[in-house]
């Protein structure tokens, strides 16, 4: 395991992972009760459309029923986003059905089985590209409250698949809430950088109480519409067969005053005292600085709610307004948005997914090698409904990884990830085998075992033997050249790398290596391949590293720079994590184990030119100490059951020993530097490396890289992934610093051409490389 996939395992300081891009999560279970977690649910228009949908435009249609119920529908599939023309539509409509005389009340719903997915996120981008967010005027006071909320006629929302963001919101405007079972309910607008914008952070606490509202909202919280009853949010739960029926039945017993008629901004019976109120603001604060300190959208939901507490729902929406716009203009929003759609960027590849082909049924798959890795991909495959033959050594590692894959499928049955119907169902699907007998049908071979090159070359040139001429032949290495793997082989077209991060059944990033011989076919099956194991698949280049590791080795160098030359190791750990990285470098490498430090070293140290590196002897004397970081307890760090790492003062006397074997300190003195000092001496390496990445192609496109440095080595994604921060910083700044550093401490910091040029031409480093008649 590198050291760049050992921090996988690893949430981010404050969002999760991310993960996969989810307008919608995969069809739930929906058990009284059960909630899902999710990271970014925002609704847009366009993506992954159906074919039959594309040429829909957006549209709101109207159909006033013989009992003079009017349905109102919104129709945007897939998800039913709230695009600018639903908007106007949705107030075009409620005009017409107010003034109708025919109309005695009006029922709210989605087409094709769904509510809203929530606003359309490319207008929040196209926000983020013009400044503009004159859009936002009016719809949260316009439509929901005068329109909706305030409407002469009584509003029942028919709510089923999915509300959520701004459609939960127009659903909470309404004065009644039907919903199917099973619906999606939440407000997860947080998880893009902002907050909910029409009205949710008034109406959610005034239906469902103040400390559940807050859970929801803070934690981008689902809840199913079973839980959303029991809350008050939902009025009643039907089939979704009879859902317009009784839905229209409860407008007019609204209308005719058999039903009460609720304003959900005028309520205030769930809300609790102003003293209780406060306590619960105050403690949520506490929280949300503690566990979330670089994220604005916290605080800023808290103080929108607080002011409707305080001074009145109107009021309070208002302030959402204020709050909202500034938000969005925020560079928390701009990072996450932008990670958004990098991800649905990293599906296309060209050459591979515009030219017609077609991914072929992936139905067995052996894996070769059993130990954590190897494990983890089984794991991921067979709860992905795909056969899996694990191959090992011996029946005792045979063994030994089958009982891991067991407790992995054990342990997301316990924690609701998998019922046990569908855990039996996962380990039926795996199969154990000493040799090849069982490869004469596998469509695909992942080769997950040490990284020892002999080991590997001669698996290869077994597998051409055994397998079908089909057979994608993979291997799961982190850094070793996939043309060394393969240079005895025939079969290079076939040989492709699938590097997933540990723990493997649970990161989210799969990196596809591809060779100059690699086929599309391979490399598109593999995608699929990653998808359907819920996988974020990112196609690289073949070299050292690949992207994510080779990109951040410097990462861990710079570290052992400054710890030579003075700074101490625990501080450059707290300002890293103070940035937004799940832990610093040594602490990571605590994580990892010195032996991978040294594997690795030796892999960067043969394949890059000396300056470029750097020599540390202090991996070696902590070696000789006794010391293996996380692995037997004690590193950087002491390591106890049950309680957090502690900093370890008797490993200060050895990096003293290391400083004067290194002798890199100037006159002998340690160097004075502020905390910004530490930080860009420590990514400003990081992204110097990331533009050697992009200038020789290793990826499709920069935001790959942001994708690929948020899924893998855990860059908060709130910061837009490492070429996007690092635009926001400038080419200009960031190169003088390196300059000046490469004169101070040496070639390690020399910027590269890459990075000079863009920097001397004003381009931002993440554009697209410039024609030569630019």
């Amino acid at each position: 395991m590198s050291p760049a996939a050992s921090i996988s395992a690893f949430t981010l300081c404050g969002l999760p992972p991310t993960s996969t891009v989810l307008l919608s999560p995969r069809p739930p279970l929906p058990p009284r009760g059960r909630r899902l977690r999710v990271r970014i649910v925002v609704a847009s228009a366009a993506g992954s459309r159906p074919a039959a949908a594309m040429g829909k435009s957006p549209h709101v249609s109207m159909e006033v029923w013989d009992d003079g119920v009017a349905v109102v529908a919104i129709s945007n599939p897939p998800v039913n986003a709230l695009a600018v023309q639903i908007i106007n539509g949705l107030q075009e409509k409620f005009d017409e059905a107010t003034r109708r005389n025919d109309v005695k009340a009006i029922v709210l719903t989605g087409r094709d089985g769904k509510f809203s997915g929530g606003f359309d996120i490319n207008v929040i981008q196209t926000v983020h590209q013009t400044g503009d967010v004159s859009f936002m005027d009016g719809v949260s006071i316009d439509l929901v409250v005068n329109t909706i909320e305030e409407c002469k006629k009584p509003v029942v929302a028919a709510l089923q698949g999915l509300a959520l963001g701004g459609g939960l919101e127009l659903a909470l405007g309404s004065h009644a809430r039907i919903a199917a079972p099973g619906t999606q309910l939440g407000l997860p607008e947080l998880s893009l950088g902002v907050i909910p914008g029409f009205g949710g952070t008034q109406r959610l606490p005034r239906l469902v109480g103040l400390p559940k509202a807050i859970e929801m909202m803070l934690l981008s919280n689902l809840i199913f519409s079973e839980e959303g009853k029991e809350l008050g949010l939902i009025d009643a739960i039907v089939s979704s067969q009879e859902l317009l029926k009784v839905s229209r039945e409860w407008a007019l017993d609204i209308a005719g005053r058999r039903r009460p008629w609720v304003r959900s901004l005028h309520k205030s019976d769930k809300m609790g005292s102003l003293s209780e109120a406060t306590q619960v603001l105050k403690a949520a604060r506490l929280q949300a600085m503690k566990t979330a300190p670089n994220l604005p959208q916290h605080l800023g939901c808290l103080d929108a709610i607080e002011d409707g507490i305080v001074h009145g729902g109107y009021s309070g929406v208002l302030k959402e307004a204020e709050v909202f716009k500034d938000l969005v203009l925020s560079e928390t929003s701009r990072g996450l948005v932008h990670v958004f759609f990098g991800q649905r960027a990293t599906s296309k590849v060209p050459g591979v997914t515009d030219v017609g082909l077609e991914p072929r049924q992936i139905k067995k798959v052996a894996v070769i090698g059993g130990g954590l890795m190897g494990s983890g991909i089984a794991t991921a495959l067979i709860t992905s409904n795909i056969h899996v033959v694990l191959k090992e050594a011996s029946s005792e590692y045979l063994h030994r990884g089958i009982k891991t894959i067991e407790g992995n499928i054990r342990n997301s049955e316990k924690r609701g990830k998998l019922t046990k119907g569908q855990a039996d169902r996962a380990l039926s699907l795996l199969k154990g085998a000493l040799d090849y007998s069982e490869f004469d049908d596998v469509d695909m071979v992942i080769e997950a075992v040490t990284e020892n090159i002999p080991l590997k070359q001669k698996i290869f040139n077994e597998l051409e033997e055994v397998c079908p001429a089909h057979c994608i032949l993979a291997t799961n290495t982190s850094t070793v050249d996939l043309n060394v793997i393969g240079e005895n082989t025939t079969s290079q077209e076939r040989i492709i790398g699938a590097h997933f991060f540990s723990p493997a059944h649970i990161m989210p990033l799969l990196e596809i290596v591809r060779t100059d011989k690699t086929s599309a076919q391979a490399i598109l099956d593999l995608m699929t391949v990653g998808k359907a194991m819920k996988k974020v698949p990112v196609v690289v280049g073949n070299c050292t590293g690949f992207a994510v590791n080779r990109t951040f080795f410097p990462y861990s160098l710079s570290a052992h720079i400054l710890a030579h030359l003075g700074v101490n190791i625990f501080r450059i750990d707290g300002v890293i994590s103070s940035f937004g990285l799940p832990m610093g470098p040594f602490q990571l490498q605590d994580l990892a184990g010195y032996g991978v430090a040294v594997a690795v070293s030796e892999q960067f140290e043969g394949a890059f030119p000396e300056d470029r590196s750097f020599k540390t002897p202090l991996i070696d004397l902590l070696i000789a100490s006794g010391r293996d970081g996380k692995n037997n307890g004690r590193g950087y760090y002491i390591y106890e059951k049950g309680s957090k790492p502690k900093p370890d003062p008797s490993v200060l006397p050895i990096i003293e020993e290391s400083r004067k074997i290194a002798n890199i300190m100037p006159n002998g003195k340690s160097i004075d530097v502020s905390d910004q000092d530490i930080l860009e001496m420590i990514l400003f390496p990081v992204v110097n490396e990331a533009c050697r990445v992009l200038d020789e192609n290793v990826v499709v496109r920069a935001s790959d890289l942001d994708v690929a440095s948020v899924l893998g080595m855990g860059f908060p994604s709130y910061r837009g992934g490492i070429m996007f921060w690092a635009d926001l910083v400038g080419a200009k700044h960031i190169c003088e610093r390196l300059t000046r550093w490469s004169e101070l401490y040496g070639g390690f910091f020399k910027p590269s051409s890459y990075l000079e040029e863009r920097a001397a031409r004003g381009i931002p480093l993440s554009a697209p490389a410039p024609s030569p008649s630019s």
